[in-house]
């Protein structure tokens, strides 16, 4: 059964050897396009923006909280069981392996982690004013100290 298109064939652009029924078309050029093509295109690709900005936003906020998690869960631990440095090579190991295709849970990070929950005690902070930084500047967040710290907030 040959389906009816409501365009020729003939009167499209296309690229290959020509087959029955088989069109790969080619786009036209901005000239051939409607005056207001430009407006929607560039409607479209604001929308795009908007929504990538937003999404790396979402996503941000939440490998913070993931982090300060796992900070206050490795600083809980260490106050109330007595826990050393050992735990953190042990558990960076561990969720390497669970994990092979994520970076992030070296050593040094989880102790960062651990920092970065120490300084920021209340979770609602982290939520309302640090998920708004990029990661890669909580680890400098380490060196500040307590003075510091109520100046940013």
């Amino acid at each position: 059964m040959i389906m009816e298109m409501p365009w020729q064939m003939e009167d499209r652009k296309s690229m290959g050897n020509p087959k029955d029924e088989i069109l790969i078309p080619i786009a036209l050029s901005l000239t051939e396009m409607h005056e207001s093509y430009s407006d929607m295109r560039d409607i479209i690709v604001a929308k795009i923006k908007e929504s990538r900005t937003r999404t790396a936003i979402h996503v941000n906020t939440g490998m913070i909280e993931l982090y300060w998690d796992i900070g206050n869960e490795i600083l809980h631990r260490q106050k109330n069981e007595g826990w050393g440095a050992k735990v953190i090579d042990r558990l960076s190991n561990d969720l390497k392996e669970t994990y092979p295709e994520m970076s992030g849970f070296s050593p040094r990070n989880l102790k960062y982690m651990r920092k970065f929950a120490e300084y920021w005690a209340d979770n609602s902070i982290v939520q309302r004013v640090v998920a708004q930084i990029p990661w890669r500047y909580k680890a400098t967040i380490k060196t500040v100290n307590a003075r510091s710290k109520e100046i940013f907030l």
